[in-house]
């Protein structure tokens, strides 16, 4: 029976009972073993809901969703047996809203509730009204949320269950005189830490006791936003460190496992962006310790259900302290379960129903390597702040055992300003760490998304870096390696310039592929010949790629038409032999907005002769934009572009005096005022996106003469911000 071979406490009772018939020791697993919820209600959005409810179906558990109205057509409403709308597209009114939530549990009947990760996984006021009520929460109890959701709380707590900390303050005198002594007594730098932050949220590095106090603000108001509370504690800030993370998991009846380590060093803005298990260059013995020190901060709360104990190691000496500890299922749960042969959220479930453990400590083996790319809508090459916009075009790597895909979008969906940028987790597994790192440049190879920046590119730059691939990662891995990573653009391939061309071109004339052509008519010759004219070029146009353009010709071959030469800055390129073209969803609406307007995309798939070699690609067009994917990945490039180029934040002031938004965004604060006399680097604008604060610094000296927006204004990309006087 499944369940025998699947739940721990059968495993335990028939091994003490062998001399037990078949028939009863069936009887008594069914008698020991609760069943499973019936029915529950995901309290979020995006990939974590459509991946609970992946699990909860193969469980037969019937699943209720929950939406904004941003989230209206969005994959996990789609996906659930019921949903229902919860409020405004701000996460406040609506995944947020405990009453509404709660209201819906009532109404659907739901006998417990999964809060997935962020919005209100972590918040023991939720967990305790759910318990007050008869609703399962699908987490751990609010004691253990309290105890380990306060930084300063639960580092005592470690301290006492002789878990190392990192020296620091995590007292209750929050005035700024008493944390900036601290912070003198501990030494810079030094790490500033909202008591309830999470996710780099609420976090700032201080290199020098001059910036502190403007840290201190900042902290204080990201974590007031996120989190409610603007407490903050202090510590030491460790150089050159990794993160490393530890799955724990514990039942109702006293058991705790830990599913071994992670390594989620590489990070950008304190987020991380690639995780890996096992971590790379530990020992056995540091890997055991590291394991039952969690185990040991697990049950010092008397700890239930997914929890992850987050480690900062020394890189040079592998010594390591308690950081803190995220009570919920983590983005990055997947490494872990590809690694160890689980379903975590299966797991959860089954905890939550009241049973043990599905597998006791000595079972647990480690089996193979694995890693998760998580692919985020934003812009590395502008210090990787969020971008907006429609998946235009959204194609994936095929699933199979050793890859993974968790996404809870579509082509076609938006990534809106209102919830986090990320569009998908990218899982592989391979035999050893070699294997894996190759699975995964394969993959992410084959990940396509037009319509939006995101950091496929630069991830692909990452894995393939000599240092990652020797495991030799820590949090600073990025800047470290800044030039390498960031400013190392190489122009585009010719040839890929080429086939671009000849997609704009093949998208612009009628295509008929059911058209037969007859080689001896002049009719069906495709020369260009015009009478009056030796002239055989047919098409030009002209390609914009990181501020250069390219020059583009095409002259079609006299006797074939499937022969063209393309020429590109002088450089001639000979494609022929055009197989399977397609020119698929030709002018194909994306989207339509209320007024009327319509967004149209064509998607031409090329598989051709170039110089000799044979060439794949795809290449996806809008309006005056396209995106090429081919062998070394993709490059975006603009047709005929005049327009203004948008300035990063490294440099805002553009010829005209002003200062442009770099992302779609919120005014969070305006620093300066007309007449206000400024410096390089003066603060001048504070936006908010995606729950993250951007400070936008003047580039020049000079005098701001207009501000063009006010506190709480939403602006777009490009728009205006303020000007100096001439």
């Amino acid at each position: 029976m499944n369940f025998i071979r699947h739940n721990s406490i059968n495993k335990r009772l028939l091994s003490k009972k062998p001399f037990l018939s078949n028939d009863f020791r069936s009887y008594i697993s069914t008698q020991v073993r609760k069943p499973l919820l019936e029915k529950i209600l995901i309290a979020n959005r995006g990939e974590i809901a459509c991946r609970v409810m992946k699990t909860a179906k193969k469980l037969g558990i019937k699943t209720v969703g929950v939406y904004s109205e941003a989230d209206e057509k969005s994959l996990h409403v789609q996906m659930a047996d019921e949903a229902y709308c919860i409020g405004p597209a701000a996460s406040s009114e609506s995944y947020l809203d405990m009453k509404k939530i709660i209201s819906i549990a009532k109404l659907s009947n739901s006998q417990g509730i999964h809060p997935g990760y962020g919005f209100l996984s972590e918040n023991a006021d939720f967990a305790e009204k759910l318990e007050d009520i008869g609703i399962s929460f699908i987490g751990p109890p609010a004691s253990a949320i309290r105890s380990m959701g306060s930084k300063s709380e639960s580092k005592k707590i470690m301290e006492e269950a002789n878990v190392p900390v990192v020296p620091g303050y995590h007292g209750d005198n929050q005035s700024i005189d008493n944390l900036k002594a601290e912070a003198l007594k501990i030494k810079y730098p030094i790490l500033i830490k909202a008591v309830k932050g999470g996710g780099g949220k609420g976090m700032r590095v201080v290199e020098k006791e001059e910036d502190f106090e403007m840290m201190l603000d900042s902290a204080k108001r990201e974590a007031i936003k996120s989190f409610g509370d603007d407490k903050v504690l202090i510590e030491k800030y460790i150089e050159a460190p990794r993160h490393v993370e530890v799955q724990v998991f514990a039942d109702k009846h006293g058991n705790a496992v830990y599913l071994f380590e992670r390594d989620c060093s590489v990070q950008r803005r304190h987020q991380k962006i690639l995780e890996e298990s096992p971590a790379p260059n530990l020992s056995e013995e540091t890997r055991r310790t590291l394991g039952e020190k969690a185990v040991s901060a697990a049950k010092a709360v008397g700890y239930v259900g997914a929890g992850t104990v987050e480690f900062i190691m020394d890189s040079k000496t592998n010594e390591f302290f308690f950081m803190e500890m995220n009570t919920r299922l983590q983005v990055e749960h997947p490494v872990t379960e590809m690694v160890t042969g689980t379903d975590l959220v299966e797991w959860q479930i089954e905890v939550a129903s009241g049973n043990e453990l599905l597998l006791e400590q000595n079972e647990l083996k480690l089996s193979g390597h694995a890693f998760e790319a998580r692919i985020y809508a934003e812009n590395p090459e502008n210090q990787f702040l969020p971008d907006i916009g429609k998946l235009l075009h959204y194609s994936t790597p095929n699933e199979t055992s050793d890859i993974r895909v968790e996404t809870g979008v579509r082509e076609g969906d938006e990534i809106s300003v209102y919830y986090d940028p990320m569009i998908a987790k990218l899982v592989v597994h391979g035999a050893n760490r070699d294997s894996a790192l190759r699975v995964l440049d394969r993959s992410l190879h084959k990940f396509e998304i037009s319509g939006l920046h995101t950091n496929i590119n630069f991830l692909r730059k990452v894995i393939s870096n000599e240092d990652f691939k020797k495991g030799l990662v820590e949090t600073g891995f990025i800047k470290n390696h800044e030039n390498e990573l960031l400013h190392s653009l190489s122009p585009p391939n010719i040839k890929d310039i080429a086939q671009s061309g000849l997609a704009i071109y093949l998208n612009n004339i009628s295509f008929d592929k059911d058209h037969k052509p007859d080689s001896s008519s002049p009719w069906e010759l495709y020369d260009g010949f015009q009478i009056g004219s030796t002239n055989k070029t047919f098409y030009t146009t002209k390609l914009n790629y990181n501020s250069f353009d390219y020059d583009v010709s095409i002259e079609i071959g006299s006797k074939r038409k499937d022969q063209y030469k393309v020429t590109v800055m002088d450089q001639a390129t000979s494609i022929e032999r055009v197989f399977d073209l397609s020119v698929a969803n030709k002018q194909k609406i994306v989207s339509e907005t209320q007024s009327g307007e319509k967004t149209k995309v064509s998607k031409i798939v090329l598989r051709c002769d170039v110089n000799g070699e044979m060439c794949s690609s795809t290449v996806v067009l809008n309006r005056e934009s396209l995106s090429f994917f081919g062998k070394d990945g993709k490059i975006d490039l603009k047709i005929n572009d005049s327009a203004e180029e948008l300035l990063n934040l490294n440099d805002v002031g553009n010829k005209a005096g002003s200062i442009v938004a770099p992302m779609s965004s919120k005014i969070s604060q305006i620093m300066v005022s007309p007449g206000t006399e400024v410096d390089i680097g003066t603060p001048l604008v504070i936006l908010e996106a995606m729950k993250m604060e951007h400070v936008i610094r003047s580039p020049k000296k000079g005098v701001i003469s207009k501000v063009n927006y006010t506190i709480g204004e939403l602006v777009s990309q490009g728009d205006k911000l303020v000007a100096f006087e001439e």
